[in-house]
């Protein structure tokens, strides 16, 4: 009887019915060879079944367990590899269904794919009940358990996702840094010491800054508001984005259009929410560097986003459309986290997968780099020392195109402190080689700076405003830009309407004067 239930079991979970198989022999009450042949026949007899399934019943059943696009993927592995395949399969996570049944889909020789189908089982079988049997005899009860937990959850561990870098989740991605953390902080003779980077931000923005207060110095702004908990507000049109005051990762931020998406949002939140004007165009990350003895300052990085979307045909749904797509299907459940999988989009329809530029809510991480010119530094520099006190992080911004940016054009969503990313190490072209060198040179900068500051600066940073000037209370009330003009250099500039500072304009005016004497000596040095 216990073997017969064994059997059975197998159909609903063979890892499980093998390893109770296991225990049973290490206990005694059944033997080995005995536990090995139930388990065996019933994941065979499993295995057959999926064929037949997919033999008999075709397509339009089979698809309800598996999506055309894996069959097809499984049907062309078949066709050119055979047995190969099918041991493949048999230990690979997620293969072992579509491929069994695409088998039986392409009507492929009966005999042929049991004497395949049974081989595999024949391997992977008594590799798991021997194994269970073993811990059962020489490990505890409890012990033995949690070993079995972790062998039996490893095949399910997303493998296909981890397969490429850019998906690795944060601890894993920043545990090989680890030693060098500790290199840097050792040669700096202080951990800290890189939070010295932005004086002019809490904790030079590691975490918990607030963002309100750092856009109330910026210029190029989208108008937005702060809003607190319980409160209302009607802006004067729509799409606005909202996020929350401190936050990181693209955490609760969202496009509302209507004010019943707004109203709802705000009832939900129990923190201080930014509800800023939507910004059209392309978005970029420009990551920036400025040491404090340095006139002016460098780009690090620059990245661009793209929002992926699907294109429907009018007969298959979003989450098989997503699944075409070999990265996409890596992250689908991000995706159809965010969207409704079961919409059968009509042909030629657009789909947005997502509409907030952070790479964890699926947005494409492309290297920009190409995209650096003089104009945009010089802009970006700009920018930096509007900030008291910053001199190491990223904006995100968005432009109208990529050379309204090189042009210098653009408007900041937010400013970023310095545990932010050079987020195009997250290009799918960038190897984890060339990632890891760049977060190693963005922590050395860090230390770096942070250690320039302090020698600087033994007391607090002059140059900073003050604690007042990030009190979020006090930026409650949202800034205002007004557009202003330079004399006759023709650029253009914002200005905070209530918290202007003729410094500003003075920078930004230097940066063209110095500008125009270097091309001047340029011109003289060539005539001469």
């Amino acid at each position: 009887m216990q073997l017969l239930v064994l059997a059975l079991a197998t159909l609903g979970s063979e890892d499980l019915a093998c390893a109770a198989a296991g225990a049973l022999i290490a206990r005694g009450q059944i033997g080995f060879s005995a536990g090995l042949i139930a388990c065996l026949i019933g994941i065979a007899a499993g295995d057959l079944l999926l064929y037949l399934a997919g033999r008999f019943l075709g397509r339009p059943i089979v698809r309800r367990l598996t999506t055309r696009h894996q069959i097809d993927q499984a049907s062309a592995w078949i066709s050119a590899r055979g047995a190969k395949v099918v041991l493949i399969s048999r230990f690979t996570p997620g293969l072992r269904l579509p491929t069994y049944v695409a088998a039986g889909v392409l009507r492929t020789p009966f005999a042929r794919f049991a004497v395949y189908f049974l081989l595999a089982a024949a391997i992977w079988t008594p590799l798991l009940v021997g194994a269970s049997a073993y811990l059962g005899r020489t490990l505890p009860l409890h012990q033995a358990g949690f070993v079995l937990l972790g062998v039996l959850t490893l095949p399910r561990i997303p493998w296909r996702r981890l397969a490429r870098w850019e998906f690795w989740p944060v601890w894993m991605a920043y545990l090989p840094l680890v030693p060098w953390w500790i290199w840097l902080a050792l040669r700096y003779r202080s951990f800290t010491v890189f939070m010295q980077a932005n004086p002019g931000i809490p904790y030079g923005g590691i975490k918990g800054e607030s963002k309100s207060a750092i856009l109330a110095h910026l210029p190029w702004v989208p108008r937005y508001e702060v809003v607190k908990p319980g409160e209302r507000f009607a802006p004067d049109r729509y799409p606005v984005v909202c996020k929350p005051d401190i936050g990181e990762r693209g955490r609760g931020v969202a496009i509302v259009r209507n004010a019943e998406e707004l109203g709802a949002y705000l009832d939900a939140a129990d923190e201080l929410t930014i509800v800023q004007e939507y910004a059209e165009g392309e978005e970029f990350g420009v990551y920036y560097y400025r040491f404090p003895h340095e006139p002016g300052g460098r780009i690090f990085s620059i990245t661009k986003k793209v929002f992926p979307a699907v294109i429907g045909d009018g007969r298959h749904s979003i989450a098989e459309l997503i699944d075409r797509d070999s990265r996409a299907a890596r992250i689908a459940s991000t995706y159809l986290a965010q969207i409704d999988g079961r919409r059968v989009p009509s042909e030629g329809e657009r789909v947005p997968l997502v509409e907030i530029g952070a790479h964890c809510r699926g947005t494409i991480f492309l290297n920009g780099a190409g995209l650096e010119t003089p104009q945009l530094r010089r802009a970006i520099d700009y920018a930096a020392r509007c900030v008291p006190g910053f001199y190491f992080g990223r904006f995100d911004v968005r432009a109208e195109s990529a050379q309204a940016l090189q042009e210098g054009r653009f408007r900041i969503l937010e400013l970023n402190g310095v545990t932010a990313e050079p987020a195009h190490i997250y290009d799918p072209a960038v190897g984890v080689g060339e990632a890891y060198r760049t977060m190693a040179r963005q922590w050395e900068l860090a230390f770096a700076i942070g250690q320039a500051n302090r020698e600087r600066l033994p007391g607090p940073d002059p140059d900073a405003a003050g604690t007042d000037a990030y009190d979020v209370h006090a930026a409650a009330a949202g800034v205002r830009y007004e557009e202003i003009h330079l004399g006759d250099s023709g650029d253009l500039a914002y200005r905070s309407t209530d918290k202007c500072r003729l410094l500003d304009l003075r920078v930004h005016a230097d940066r063209r004067e110095e500008a125009r004497r270097d091309e001047r000596r340029e011109v003289q040095s060539t005539v001469g």
